[in-house]
């Protein structure tokens, strides 16, 4: 069977005490490939970006985590003017200080980078010896301690929103289809153990619309989700939505990891999945045979998880 035809089951559950369910190791696991994912942070240390980030320095220690994903929105509310904007100091450089964070961050962009300079931001690559965004969408093959492969897929998705055009997101100039066929094409030819696909925007979420609020995403529901069932990508991470948040649909597990900074309470999940208003971040332990996540709080509690195996 071919890889990329692969079906996954996804297990998940909310923690409480005394669960005996995957918590996140204790411990850095040597067999598996860690790392914390984290979303929608950049403000100044303000509305508790710098807890967050402290815990979140103590949990990658823990963990051993070999890199940082940021899923976008990395500074608000406008992006960056250069890459001399005080910004990189005061909501990057002076906040993310642990030695456990100091390993690569790979970076995506989202619809607040897209009101500043997002050029600044690609161009910081060559000025930070942690700072990894070396094009607005592109894929990185991780070898795991077995041996096997993981190819993450970092996307750009605001130039997908057809609702930004106009707007101060400036996407105009962007060939949204061009990037859906790369990706189409590249997770055809990928022979990796997991597919892993990283976005800023949700596709779906746990929670409905009726608040008012921006959840599901109608155009990547239309035009990026075929291209990930096709392919059976087991696993969809983002951030846009300032939540920590997981539900499984159709055969995918749609995790997001909003909630470096402002957040706010959310109405009750609706589809069987899993909503926090915490603040907090994400991480992930993924081996050969099963890939487990946590979203983390701000105090180190792991509030749910989840195990995802091949079927």
């Amino acid at each position: 069977m071919l890889l990329s035809r692969r079906r996954f089951i996804s297990t998940s559950v909310a923690l409480g005490a005394g669960s005996a369910f995957y918590a996140g190791p204790a411990a850095a696991d040597t067999q598996a490939l860690n790392c914390v994912l984290i979303g929608d942070w950049g403000r100044n240390g303000h509305d508790d970006q710098r807890a967050v980030a402290m815990q979140m320095g103590k949990s990658a220690a823990a963990i051993g985590s070999q890199f940082t994903v940021s899923v976008g929105d990395n500074f608000y509310e406008d992006g960056v003017t250069s890459v001399a904007d005080p910004q990189w100091e005061s909501s990057f450089e002076q906040i993310y200080t642990a030695q456990s964070l100091q390993s690569p961050w790979k970076v995506i962009l989202g619809n607040h980078d897209y009101r500043g300079n997002v050029q600044a931001q690609l161009d910081y690559s060559a000025k930070s010896h942690r700072w990894q965004l070396p094009a607005r969408y592109y894929v990185e093959a991780q070898t795991l301690p077995d041996g096997a492969r993981a190819d993450f897929f970092y996307l750009d998705t605001s130039p997908v929103i057809k609702k930004y055009l106009g707007s101060a997101v400036k996407i105009e100039g962007q060939d949204s289809q061009a990037q859906l066929d790369w990706l189409d094409k590249s997770l055809e030819a990928s022979t990796a153990q997991w597919k892993i696909v990283i976005g800023h925007h949700p596709i779906y979420t746990a929670l409905d619309d009726s608040d008012g609020e921006d959840h599901d995403q109608p155009d990547l529901v239309a035009r990026l989700n075929p291209i990930l069932v096709k392919h059976a990508v087991p696993i969809y991470i983002c951030g846009h939505d300032h939540l920590l948040q997981s539900v499984a649909l159709n055969g995918i597990t749609y995790v997001v990891t909003g909630a470096g900074s402002q957040t706010y309470t959310p109405r009750p999940a609706i589809r069987g999945g899993f909503a926090s208003g915490a603040h907090g971040f994400m991480t992930l332990h993924i081996t050969s045979n099963k890939l487990n996540y946590s979203l983390v709080d701000m105090t180190g509690k792991a509030l749910y998880s989840g195990l995802i195996t091949p079927a």
